[in-house]
C-alpha cells in the first residue's frame, strides 16, 4: 500500500536543522512537511556537546593537521582516526581532505566558517526565546584545557588567529583555570571562550523546537527518503516507511537536511558533492552535579567534558567509517581511558552513543539551491557545527524561498565548488 501526501515545501530531515528550517517556514505561512525515518531531533542533534561555538572558526583539515595526517589516521588511539575497512572507499575524501589542508586553503575554509558562526549565540538567544529554551541556555562560555606547557605555549598562535576573525579568547593560567573549574586536575592553562553559549540539555531543546515547529503548522511523516524526480508540477519524492511500505510526497519544493544521509539525494538533484561520514560518540555518567560548570576541552584527547542536567557526558572523537559499521568498542574504550585520565575516580559510564556527523573535506557546510534548480534548496554538511548553525541556516534558507539575499554571500558553501 502507498501512502500519499502534498505539501508546497518537503524538508527532508528532521533534526535540529531541519526543524529549524521547518519552523521558520512554517511561520512564513508555508504549508510544510518533515520527512525523517527516525523521531525528531535524534541523532547528532542529541547527541552532541551541546556547545553553541562561536569561537570554533578553524576547519578540521589545517597544516598542522596535514603534516601529522598519517600518525593521526592510522594510530587507534588518535582523536582523529579511521575505521581501516573503510580506507579504500574514503581514499578520494582523503585526497581531497589533504588539498584542503594547505595554507591558503585552510585560510579561506577558515574566513568562510567565521562568515557564518559570527552571530551564532545572539541568533540562538533569539531562537531559544521563541521555543521557551531560555533556561537550557548556559552563559557561561567554554574552555580549552592544555595540559603541557608545550602546548600551552603553542595556543598563543591559534587564539590571534581566532582574535582576528573576531573571537573572544583569553588564555588564562594554571591557577585562574583552577578557580575557575576547580574540579579538573592541575594543568598548564587554558584558553576561555568567555562569550560561547551551551545547551545544557541539547535533546530536550531539539524537543522543543520540534513541539515549536509542529505548533506553527509543520507535519510530520516517518520514512526515509529513497529518490527525488522532478516533474513539470513540482518534485516526487518517494519514501520508504518504516513497515516497508511505499510513501509518494509531491510538493513544490524539497530542503535536503539529512545530515550524513543527504549525498545520494543531493546527486538526484543533480549535485555531486563528496559527503561522508564521521562516526561521534559520547559516553554518560549520572550525578547530580557533573563537576565542572562549563564545557571544557582537553584539547589533546579531542572531546568535550560537558556538564549536562543530572549528567556529565563525555563527547567527541572523530572516526571517518561510513553509515553502516557497528559502534567501536575500542572507540569507546579510548573515550572512557581519557574522560578517566582526568577524573580517575570515575565508574563505567551508565549510558554510550555513537551517531553521524556529515564530513566534507573543506568543513564547510552545502546551502544553497541545487545546480539543477532553486526548488531543491540544500542545508546540509554542517560537521561538528550543525547545532551552532541551525539558526543562520534556517534564515538562509528562509530568504531564499523569500527571493530576499541571505544575510552572507552562497558562493563558499554552494555544491558547484566541487
Amino acid at each position: 500500500m502507498t501512502a500519499h501526501h502534498t505539501t508546497d515545501t518537503l524538508v527532508i530531515g528532521a533534526g535540529v536543522i531541519g526543524l529549524a528550517v521547518a519552523l521558520r517556514l512554517a511561520s512564513a505561512g508555508h504549508d510544510v512537511l518533515l520527512l525523517d525515518p527516525a523521531p525528531p531531533g535524534s541523532g547528532a542533534s542529541y547527541g552532541n556537546a551541546g556547545t553553541i561555538a562561536d569561537y570554533a572558526v578553524l576547519p578540521v583539515g589545517t597544516p598542522d593537521v596535514l603534516k601529522n595526517l598519517p600518525s593521526l589516521l592510522f594510530d587507534r588511539n588518535s582523536p582523529l582516526a579511521i575505521r581501516h575497512a573503510a580506507l579504500a572507499s574514503l581514499a578520494p575524501w582523503l585526497l581531497r581532505f589533504a588539498r584542503q589542508s594547505l595554507p591558503a586553503a585552510a585560510a579561506r575554509n577558515t574566513h568562510a566558517i567565521a562568515r557564518l558562526v559570527a552571530d551564532a549565540c545572539p541568533r540562538w538567544e533569539d531562537l531559544a526565546s521563541q521555543i521557551g529554551g531560555q533556561a537550557l541556555m548556559q552563559r557561561r562560555g567554554c574552555l580549552y584545557a592544555y595540559e603541557s606547557a608545550r602546548s600551552y605555549a603553542a595556543a598563543g598562535t591559534d587564539m590571534a588567529n581566532r582574535r582576528s576573525h573576531g573571537i573572544s579568547a583569553e588564555l588564562i593560567g594554571p591557577d585562574a583555570l583552577a578557580a575557575m573549574e576547580p574540579a579538573l586536575p592541575p594543568m598548564a592553562g587554558a584558553a576561555f571562550f568567555p562569550k560561547a553559549v551551551f545547551l545544557s540539555d541539547p535533546g530536550q531543546m531539539v524537543g522543543l523546537l520540534a513541539k515549536a515547529a509542529f505548533a506553527a503548522g509543520a507535519g510530520l511523516v516517518a520514512g526515509r527518503a529513497t529518490g527525488l524526480e522532478r516533474r513539470i508540477d513540482g518534485i516526487l519524492t518517494q519514501a520508504r516507511a518504516a513497515d516497508g511500505g511505499d510513501i509518494r510526497i509531491h510538493s513544490r519544493r524539497v530542503v535536503i537536511a539529512a545530515g550524513a544521509h543527504s549525498r545520494a539525494l543531493a546527486a538526484q538533484a543533480g549535485d555531486t558533492v563528496p559527503l561522508d561520514t564521521e562516526r561521534g560518540y559520547h559516553l554518560e555518567w549520572d550525578m547530580a552535579l557533573p563537576r565542572l560548570t562549563r564545557p571544557t576541552c582537553p584539547t589533546a584527547r579531542g572531546f568535550y567534558l560537558c556538564p549536562m542536567d543530572g549528567r556529565l557526558r563525555v563527547a567527541g572523537t572523530v572516526e571517518l567509517g561510513g553509515l553502516t559499521a557497528p559502534p567501536s568498542p575500542h572507540r569507546i574504550a579510548r573515550l572512557l581511558a581519557g574522560a578517566r585520565a582526568i577524573f580517575p575516580d570515575l565508574g563505567g559510564p551508565d549510558r554510550t552513543w555513537m551517531g553521524f556527523r556529515p564530513s566534507l573535506p573543506d568543513s564547510l557546510p552545502v546551502i544553497g539551491p541545487s545546480r539543477g534548480g532553486s526548488d531543491v534548496i540544500h542545508a546540509f554538511g554542517h560537521g561538528h557545527i550543525g547545532l551552532t548553525l541551525a539558526p543562520i541556516t534556517a534564515q538562509i534558507v528562509v530568504d531564499l524561498v523569500a527571493g530576499r539575499a541571505p544575510p552572507v554571500p552562497l558562493a563558499p558553501y554552494s555544491a558547484a565548488r566541487f
